[in-house]
C-alpha cells in the first residue's frame, strides 16, 4: 500500500505544563499538510511514545484524525513490546478513525523470529486496519529479518515497512521479493534517496517537519529521472537532516520547529531539551540551507 512519498513521523507538541498541547497539534498538522506531508505518524517514537499515557496517544490519535479530516492518511502508532495491549490499542485507535497503524519491533523482551511474527499475526487478525511494520533494531534490540517479513507480507492487511535498520541490502532484497503492493519506505532521513533508488516507496520522515516541501521536491525529481536535481538536493539538505538527529530524537526538531516559529514545547524526561551551545549549532546549520531553498 502506498502512502505517498513523505510520511511525516510527527512530534508530539506540549504546553508549558508538559501537557499535549491540541491546539499547537491542530496547527502543526495544517503546516504539514501545507507543507508536503502525504501522510502522517501519530504517536510513534519522534512523537514520544515511551513517556505518552494511553489516554494521551487515544487525544493525540483523535485530534490528528478531526485536524486531518481525510486529507491525508493518518497512522497511528500502536505497537509495543505488549501483544494484548497493543490489540487494545488498536482496537480503540480503529474507533477513533484512523486510516492505519504502525507496529514498532517489541522492544526489551528480544523475541525470536518466530515469535515476532506470532505478534504481529495476533495483532493483524485483529484489525481490519492496515499495518505498516516498523524494523528498528538500535532502539528495539531485535531485526525483523526478511524472510520474516516476507511471511507477514503475506497476511491480508500488513502492507507496508519501515525500515530503519540501514541495511539497504536487506531492503533490495525485501522489495524485490516482497508480494505486489507491499511498500518499503526508508526509516532515516539520509537515506531517502538510496531508498528509492532501489525501489523503496519513500520515506517516514523527521525532516519533513522542516524540509517538507523540498523532500518531496527531491522525491519528484527522482521519480520524472531527473537524478542529478534529486542527487544535488539530497547533498544541500544532508546537514540539516543529520542536524536534526544530533541529540535523541525528537529534541532537536522540537528545538527547530520553535525556531521556525511553530509551536511545539520541549521534551519529557528521560530526554532533555538542547543546551544553548547545541540550539546554536544547530541553527547555524539550518539557516543556510533555509535561506538556500524554497522553505516558507
Amino acid at each position: 500500500m502506498n502512502f505517498g512519498k513523505v510520511i511525516t513521523a510527527m512530534i508530539t507538541p506540549f504546553n508549558e505544563f508538559g501537557q499535549v498541547d491540541v491546539e499547537a497539534t491542530e496547527r502543526l498538522i495544517e503546516h504539514l499538510i501545507t507543507h508536503g506531508s502525504d501522510a502522517i505518524v501519530v504517536g510513534g517514537t519522534t512523537g514520544e511514545s515511551p513517556t505518552l499515557t494511553t489516554d494521551e496517544k487515544i487525544l493525540v490519535f483523535k485530534t490528528a484524525v478531526e485536524a486531518v479530516q481525510g486529507r491525508i492518511p493518518v497512522i497511528a502508532g500502536t505497537g509495543s513490546n505488549n501483544t494484548q495491549a497493543t490489540i487494545e490499542l488498536t482496537a480503540q485507535a480503529t474507533k477513533l478513525g484512523v486510516d492505519a497503524v504502525m507496529l514498532v519491533a517489541p522492544y526489551y523482551n528480544r523475541p525470536s523470529q518466530e515469535g515476532l511474527y506470532q505478534h504481529f499475526k495476533a495483532i493483524a487478525e485483529s484489525t481490519k486496519l492496515p499495518i505498516v511494520l516498523y524494523n528498528v533494531p538500535g532502539r528495539s534490540a531485535v531485526t525483523i529479518e526478511v524472510e520474516t517479513t516476507l511471511r507477514l507480507a503475506e497476511l491480508p492487511n500488513i502492507v507496508s515497512m519501515k525500515e530503519a535498520s540501514e541495511d539497504l541490502d536487506a531492503m533490495a532484497l525485501l522489495i524485490d521479493q516482497a508480494p505486489t503492493g507491499f511498500t518499503v519506505y526508508s526509516g532515516d532521513d539520509s537515506l531517502t534517496l538510496p531508498v528509492l533508488a532501489i525501489g523503496g516507496a519513500g520515506v517516514v520522515s523527521v525532516a519533513s517537519h522542516i524540509f517538507g516541501n523540498e523532500m518531496q521536491q527531491m522525491a519528484s525529481f527522482y521519480a520524472n529521472g531527473q537524478v542529478q536535481a534529486a542527487a544535488k538536493l539530497h547533498r544541500q539538505l544532508l546537514p540539516g537532516m543529520k542536524a536534526l538527529f544530533a541529540a535523541p530524537n525528537p529534541v532537536p526538531v522540537k528545538a527547530a520547529l520553535e525556531m521556525y516559529h511553530i509551536r511545539a514545547g520541549s521534551v519529557r524526561l528521560p530526554l532533555l531539551p538542547l543546551t544553548s551551545e547545541q540550539e546554536k549549532v544547530l541553527r547555524s546549520t539550518l539557516e543556510p540551507i533555509w535561506s538556500a531553498t524554497f522553505v516558507s
